[in-house]
């Protein structure tokens, strides 16, 4: 049974490649944005202990599943369990141009307004990936998918030709 791990800057089109290999492939989906915050204003990430048991559950209730997020710290938690990951390694330029171009999202926003609101620091974050020094960032990707012994896919457009 598969189990993939899919990771890449925001607006990198994890959440659509998921949704694709669920659907194909009959895997749970689990976007990390549902267990990496605490439902609270201002946003505030959940302690990592909590979030790793949510994602105990999950994959404990899953054979197989694919996981989607720009976390890594929540995604070494699972890389011994994961068949494969999927390294979404698109320019920055088009991630941005992804983002603009994002549907609302009912799952993360009360209305597209409020999804609308948030973009500009969503783009100015995103603009970000290859200088910051964090988790989410591009040397931290780079790292996680480097060290991955098991199968490993980096793709550098939204193509989404990986089975």
């Amino acid at each position: 049974m598969r189990r993939i791990l899919i990771f890449g800057n925001s607006g990198s089109g994890k959440s659509t490649l998921a949704a694709r290999l669920s659907s194909e492939g009959g895997l749970a989906h689990l976007e990390l944005d549902s267990l990496a915050w605490l439902p609270e204003q201002p946003p505030q990430r959940m302690p990592l202990a909590d979030s790793a048991r949510l994602l105990r559950e999950f994959t404990s209730k899953n054979q197989g599943w694919v996981i989607e997020g720009c976390y890594t710290d929540l995604l070494e938690i699972l890389a011994a369990e994961a068949t494969e990951l999927v390294f979404l390694k698109l320019e920055v330029g088009q991630c941005i141009e992804n983002a603009r171009s994002r549907p609302w999202e009912p799952h993360k926003y009360e209305s597209k307004e409020a999804q609308d609101a948030n973009l500009e620091m969503l783009l100015e974050w995103i603009a970000q990936y290859e200088s910051r020094d964090d988790f989410f960032s591009l040397a931290a990707h780079t790292k996680f998918f480097d060290d991955f012994a098991g199968a490993k896919t980096c793709l550098l457009n939204n193509d989404h030709a990986f089975q």
